[in-house]
């Protein structure tokens, strides 16, 4: 066969698996609207799992199937060439160009085992021309009447499967709401128009219009979000600022299932009212997390170029199991596992790797950080500090490399950076410190929610964003709250037992006595008071195994991704647990 005969057949055959793969992402995506309107919610996170390991499936697949029909030239990068050449033509008239191009990228650094990125072979910066950008996927309001007369053709519009319980109530709400809101904020102006994308955000048991709405002059961010009850759904909460929208979008929240075949487009449109947020962490949030990765990697390759700044080891404690680097100019973080864990760490790098594996298919619940998994990243010698370089090399020179002006990194995760927790606490004013105090509190209690315990519950594996959330980002403990027996500690009976260091009863490998996290968490006495007060059920073996039989017998616990004060304000007093029905709860 001539090179560009075999050329094409191959790229017509990675170009098949592409398709294969978005064909499946759509029908998945699409059974969110189904499961909405039926509530049925253990549907809606088995879909959620089930997409989230698809991209790998039918990479395996491709890989398996290359590997067969190139046969003897499967390494000749010549050919390779040709077929990049060759695929870039294929997928040029589809609206999700970028995403097919990070699919071929996968395919070849399978092949390949590719060091850094190789431009003969891979789609270093995309090819597409970004024609989707220009593609119709919002419904347009213009010149509305009132901002009722905008809400009430916003509910008519919207392409949700089942009828509104009150749709002119809710339309009234919604525009009282809007209307105070904007009062608030000091935009006084007319609605002159409205725009909203046409594809509804679905995750967990909300559905979400976004959009944004033109106040005289000015542009405000717009997502309303609705929920699913017996009676009918109903409007639950509007958010009209850009800190509230982007933690609905945020990196330590699930991802929406949000059905579109102009994925460009929508990430722009949404880049229009977040644009604080990267384009890579947008796709991520729509599902897209590969191509995300692509696109914080030519991010990150971009920066690096540019500056003078060099790679430090990140603030805070130092881990035990985990080396970590950060740069002032960029805000991610680089998890780097050690070749040797610190005492009493006795988990392997193998355990390491399966939690953040169940972290990347578990509900995140607004808590857990996502992380992107590098593999064989290769950076310039001048970006890291000789002290950073010397400890890489001493604790994970396994991983980390030197080649030349290079340095390798075989494997690493790449997060968001985030303040630690302790140091926070420690650092900010009395006010701040209580408040992120109470926040941790709730954490815990919304990781609990899902199923999940961290397992060391101290104050250096949490950290606090930009929005003031806390957040959990140490994987090395984490487990499932349903494997463990949470237990009161007997009381001693005697002044032997009472002194003894050691416990004097039997403890088994799962029990845990959350009376003792208080004794570990190390903030002052008016901290701990204040925190008693709002959490103090956390320090009982009551809370949890309360907590645990509800998840045992099979309920959603549902977690707003919003404070009570977004929500309508007759919708206040309704708990989200109220959504769940008993045939679904116990089902």
């Amino acid at each position: 066969m001539e090179a560009s005969s075999a050329a094409q057949t191959y790229a017509q055959m990675i170009r098949t698996a592409f398709a294969a793969y978005q064909a499946r992402f759509h029908v998945i995506t699409r059974r969110a609207r189904e499961r909405f309107a039926t509530r049925d919610w253990h549907g809606m996170r088995a879909d959620a799992t089930e997409r989230l390991m698809l991209y790998r499936e039918v990479i395996d697949r491709t890989e398996q199937r290359i590997r067969q029909r190139v046969g003897d030239r499967l390494h000749d990068k010549a050919l390779w060439r040709h077929i990049r050449t060759a695929y870039s033509r294929c997928i040029a008239d589809r609206p999700d160009a970028e995403l097919a191009e990070t699919f071929f990228n996968s395919v070849t650094r399978r092949i390949f085992n590719t060091v850094g990125v190789d431009p003969r072979i891979e789609f270093v910066t995309t090819d597409s021309d970004d024609s989707s950008a220009r593609a119709s996927i919002t419904h347009v309001f213009e010149h509305p009447a009132s901002t009722a007369a905008f809400a009430h053709d916003l509910l008519e519009a919207c392409a949700l499967s089942g009828p509104f319980r009150a749709p002119s109530a809710d339309a009234r709400r919604m525009a009282r709401f809007i209307d105070r809101a904007l009062t608030a904020q000091g935009q006084t102006g007319p609605l002159r128009r409205a725009e909203v994308l046409r594809p509804v955000f679905y995750r967990g048991i909300g559905a979400y219009l976004v959009g944004c709405l033109q106040v005289g002059d000015t542009m405000v961010p717009l997502a309303v979000a609705v929920h699913n009850h017996p009676e009918g759904m109903a409007v639950d909460a509007v958010l009209l600022d850009e800190d509230a929208i982007s933690i609905l979008f945020s990196f330590a929240r699930s991802y929406f299932h949000v059905d579109t075949h102009h994925p460009n487009a929508l990430v722009r449109f949404l880049k229009r009212i977040l644009p604080r947020k990267r384009i890579a962490e947008l796709y991520i949030a729509i599902g897209y997390n590969k191509h995300g990765k692509t696109e914080l990697y030519r991010d990150l390759l971009h920066h690096f170029s540019t500056t003078t700044d060099r790679f430090v080891q990140a603030p805070g404690q130092r881990g035990m199991v985990m080396t970590v680097f950060t740069m002032a100019s960029y805000d991610m973080v680089f998890k780097v596992i050690k070749d040797r864990f610190d005492p009493p760490k006795t988990t392997t790098r193998r355990d390491v790797k399966e939690r953040y594996r169940l972290v990347f298919q578990h509900d995140r619940a607004g808590r857990l950080v996502d992380a992107q998994e590098f593999e064989h990243l290769r950076l310039s010698r001048r970006l890291f500090s000789d002290d950073l370089l010397e400890t890489l090399l001493n604790v994970a020179g396994s991983t980390v490399h030197l080649d030349d002006h290079r340095v390798i990194i075989d494997h690493c995760y790449v997060e968001r950076r985030v303040t630690p927790l302790d140091l926070f606490v420690r650092t900010q004013d009395e006010a701040d410190a209580r408040a992120a105090l109470l926040e941790y509190g709730d954490a815990i209690k919304d990781l609990i929610r899902t199923n999940i315990f961290p397992g060391d519950l101290l104050l250096k594996n949490f950290g606090v964003t930009r929005h003031g959330r806390v957040v959990f980002y140490d994987y090395d403990e984490l487990g499932f709250v349903t494997d463990y027996d949470f237990r009161r500690k007997p009381k001693a009976q005697t002044h032997l037992e009472e002194m003894s260091a050691e416990a004097w009863f039997y403890v088994g490998p799962d029990d845990v006595f959350p009376e003792e996290f208080q004794v570990t968490m190390g903030v002052s006495d008016a901290l701990m008071e204040a925190f008693v007060e709002a959490h103090g059920e956390l320090f009982t073996a009551e809370y949890w195994t309360d907590v645990k039989t509800r998840i045992q017998e099979g309920a959603i616990l549902p977690i707003l991704p919003y404070p009570p004060r977004k929500r309508l304000p007759h919708r206040r007093k309704i708990p989200p647990d109220a959504l769940t029905t008993p045939a679904y709860a116990h089902g």
